[in-house]
């Protein structure tokens, strides 16, 4: 069992930054792929970065390539979303997730996550 729980969310101006953190439980956190989702008011919770268990790869979507950014530090047990550039767009709960080992890479959907954080509000306003 995995617990996670985010933090770092805000409200932040169009163009702005914020970083996310996500702490894990547990001592086999480097064996997990690493997810963060989103999911905007009336909207399907949707994919936006992934990382490796090693923090090796990474995989983004389309949408917040070139501005945001997954990484990971496994000797704290905690993946971070740096996001730059920030739209009104970008606004909705953001959620951490852990994928085991031995899924295929990159893990983007949904269902190859196994555990879930309790999310954390991003508001970008104009």
């Amino acid at each position: 069992q995995v617990q996670l729980v985010e933090s770092g969310g805000g409200l932040v101006q169009a163009g702005g930054s914020l970083r996310l953190s996500c702490a894990a439980s547990g001592r086999t956190f480097s064996t997990y792929t690493m997810g963060w989702f989103r999911q905007a008011p009336g909207k399907e919770r949707e994919f936006v970065a992934a990382i490796s268990g090693s923090g090796g790869s990474t995989y983004y979507a389309d949408s917040v390539k070139g501005r945001f950014t997954i990484s990971r530090n496994n000797a704290k047990n905690t993946v971070y979303l740096r996001m730059n550039s920030l739209k009104v767009e970008d606004t909705a709960v953001h959620y951490c997730a852990a994928s085991r080992s031995g899924r295929s890479w990159p893990s983007a959907r949904r269902d190859e996550y196994d555990y879930w954080g309790q999310g954390t509000q991003v508001t970008v306003f104009s």
